[in-house]
């Protein structure tokens, strides 16, 4: 069967599946209309609206004064305070909306294929990544589809209204090509172009988000696209998200059937559905209805029928069954390549393999050559005896998940951050030989595996953090949850409602962990999974001290033994150093410390430190606290809310998708003067 017929059957099939699925939601349907006609303009749960909210506000996509100027002037409930917000965000567009929205439509293409000498167009497509592009399974439903089609990026009008030359790339589905008809999508990999760059690198990629807070009910969307494959055309603003289903979202827009595989934008042009279908309007017999009230039959065309709305597929959704695919380790770098908020980037496992920690690579026998050089670069790494004058010294402490690493890499990639720092400052950068540092990435993993009798395999068709990453140790697993809801308590995770809180039953503590860890995730843009991890190995050191005396033994093997010590911490090394601190050598002297991303600030850590409670140690003269506050991590900061008096804490904002980054921390010329001021004698 030719292409094109095959594509039209499909897409006939999604049609009456479509209308079938807005029938089963009339309902719902109706109770948002009967809201919006009392005068809701977002008719949505209160967790969703917290959700968007917060992601608007932390997106920066409505600037804090106009929020505060929104709702300042009376008493308002929290849901009515999230409503005035998302007000703001609908009816005040920044200048940037407009570039944006043009930097998104280079990202789509007109999907065409050849069949007996012609070149047909049948739908768009758009990049998702350097390399990938996504459309709909009834588009290009197989790679063999796929090896006939190309892709025709800028297919447009220029500013002039004269049609622009586009760019013709073909798909190299061998390269990569996956698919479900029930989720209507295709991701297959585009061929580069001639001059041999990856597409994204020069027309731009959407990056994918798995986090909640992207749309809500009421709120508007736009689609760009080639609708019966004419040159891109884009519907801006005059369409409204009605129901939010499991896997699908309805809304009101003027599509047409050339645009299947378009990608749905919320305002601040992040996708948030995969555009796959019209709704026609049926009869009680599920026939589809022609705008003259006619049953419609295959043959009166498209442009017969009477649309009552559209369908997209939720992009979190394709994500999480992408996530669960069994693909090799060339295919699961290129999902990787889709970015952190796509919850890909750590998809290492195949289904049925997720296990909890992860394994470290076995000791490899002594001897020459990259593996040999390997293993031994795996212990800590002194600085020069002779550097910062020979009697100070600067002591670089990680965090967690390094396990594996090659601690000059590590050191290096440090040194470049504050080199950064040092030169926006105007000052002279690091050598990375001078700097000590200390490696315990191994020992830590191994602690951990050590308390797991079992490694801990579950199915991946379903996972979630709080399922795979939770401790199974009882008393550590007690300490997890506490620092989870503490955290989220300290980000304003809104309180449960008294039914959800009754329902709590078998897998109800699972189900309030994921559901608070699902916030912190939305809040801050960083996968649930990384900040489960995170918290999850804090609780661990805190709760076991076995755990505690490994990490600290093998981090002493790597210290000066005398002299003035300038240290430098992150994430976990945070809460490792004010341990640290109190096991070091009398003849060492701590002259500053600096933290970073650190969870120093969530109460169910500092009272289990060796120090007992939020008190600044006599070990330590000088302290900085560098936190920024989309960082989920530093959720507790600033510390001088709780600490007693004697550090000082310093505010930054990092990169959204890099905001828990150390490089990033150490990049800030406030930071690196201040680390740099305390190495001068």
């Amino acid at each position: 069967m030719a292409v094109t017929d095959r594509t039209r059957e499909q897409r006939e099939h999604q049609l009456f599946a479509a209308a079938a699925r807005y029938g089963a939601t009339s309902e719902e349907r109706r109770a948002v209309e009967r809201q919006r006609d009392a005068g809701v303009a977002f008719p949505d749960s209160y967790d969703a609206l917290a959700a968007r909210a917060a992601r608007l506000l932390d997106q920066q996509a409505v600037p804090a004064a106009m929020a505060v100027e929104a709702v300042r002037a009376e008493p308002l409930s929290p849901s009515a305070v999230y409503e005035r917000i998302l007000g703001v965000s609908k009816e005040l567009q920044a200048w940037s909306f407009l570039p944006r929205g043009a930097r998104a439509a280079r990202t789509v293409a007109r999907v065409s294929v050849r069949e007996n000498g012609r070149e047909l167009p049948i739908g768009t497509g758009f990049l998702v990544s350097p390399r990938l592009l996504l459309t709909n399974h009834h588009v290009l439903p197989d790679a063999d589809a796929a090896r006939q089609g190309f892709v025709e990026f800028e297919a447009q009008v220029t500013v002039d209204n004269t049609p622009q030359t586009p760019t013709r790339l073909d798909l190299d589905p061998d390269a990569f090509f996956t698919a479900d008809e029930r989720l209507d999508f295709a991701l297959m990999r585009v061929a580069s172009g001639p001059d041999g760059r990856p597409p994204g690198e020069t027309f731009g990629w959407n990056r994918l988000s798995a986090q909640l807070g992207k749309l809500a009910i009421g709120e508007l969307v736009n689609i760009i696209g080639h609708p019966m494959g004419r040159l891109k055309e884009i519907a801006v603003r005059d369409n409204m998200l009605q129901v939010r289903l499991d896997d699908f979202l309805h809304y009101r827009t003027d599509t047409e059937p050339g645009n299947s595989g378009s990608p749905v934008y919320n305002d601040q042009w992040e996708v948030v559905a995969l555009h796959h279908s019209g709704v026609p309007r049926t009869d009680d017999r599920g026939r589809v209805l022609r705008r003259d009230g006619q049953v419609w039959r295959p043959g009166d065309g498209d442009d017969a029928i009477d649309w009552v709305a559209n369908e997209g597929v939720r992009i979190s959704r394709v994500l999480r069954h992408l996530a669960a695919l069994p693909l090799g380790s060339r295919e699961r770098a290129l999902l990787a390549e889709m970015g952190p908020e796509s919850g890909l980037q750590g998809a290492g496992a195949s289904v049925g393999q997720i296990t909890a920690p992860a394994p470290v690579p076995s000791p490899v026998a002594a001897g020459s050559g990259p593996a040999a050089e390997r293993a031994e670069a795996r212990a800590g790494l002194p600085g020069r005896a002779e550097a910062f004058g020979g009697d100070r010294h600067l002591v670089f402490l990680h965090g967690r998940d390094q396990q594996g690493e090659i601690p000059g890499q590590l050191r290096r990639d440090w040194t470049a951050g504050l080199n950064q720092g040092l030169v926006r400052a105007g000052l002279r950068p690091l050598d990375p030989e001078d700097v000590w540092f200390p490696y315990y990435g191994d020992r830590l993993v191994r602690a951990l595996a050590s308390r797991e009798a079992v490694p801990r395999v579950v199915e991946a068709f379903a996972p979630t953090a709080a399922d795979v990453t939770a401790p199974t140790a009882p008393t550590t697993r007690a300490v997890y949850e506490e620092i989870v809801a503490n955290a989220a308590t300290k980000w304003y995770l809104p309180p449960e409602s008294r039914s959800a809180a009754e329902r709590l039953g078998p897998g109800g503590l699972t189900r309030a962990l994921q559901r608070q860890l699902s916030w912190l995730a939305a809040r801050s843009g960083l996968d649930a999974w990384a900040i489960a991890l995170l918290f999850r190995d804090v609780a661990a050191y805190l709760d076991d001290r076995r755990v505690r005396d490994d990490v600290l033994d093998c981090v002493l093997r790597t210290m000066p033994t005398s002299g003035e010590v300038v240290l430098v911490s992150h994430s976990l090394g945070t809460v490792v150093a004010l341990d640290l601190v109190t096991r070091l050598s009398p003849a060492v002297n701590v002259v500053h410390l600096t933290t970073a991303g650190s969870p120093l600030g969530l109460n169910s850590v500092y009272d289990r430190l060796l120090i007992r409670g939020p008190q600044r140690p006599d070990q330590v003269a000088d302290w900085l606290n560098v936190w920024c506050p989309a960082d989920p991590v530093a959720i507790g900061c600033p510390l001088g809310d709780d600490w007693a008096d004697g550090l000082t804490d310093l505010t930054v904002v990092n990169p959204h998708d890099r905001v828990h980054k150390i490089n990033e921390y150490l990049s800030h010329a406030e930071v690196a003067t201040s680390i740099a001021g305390s190495l001068q004698r």
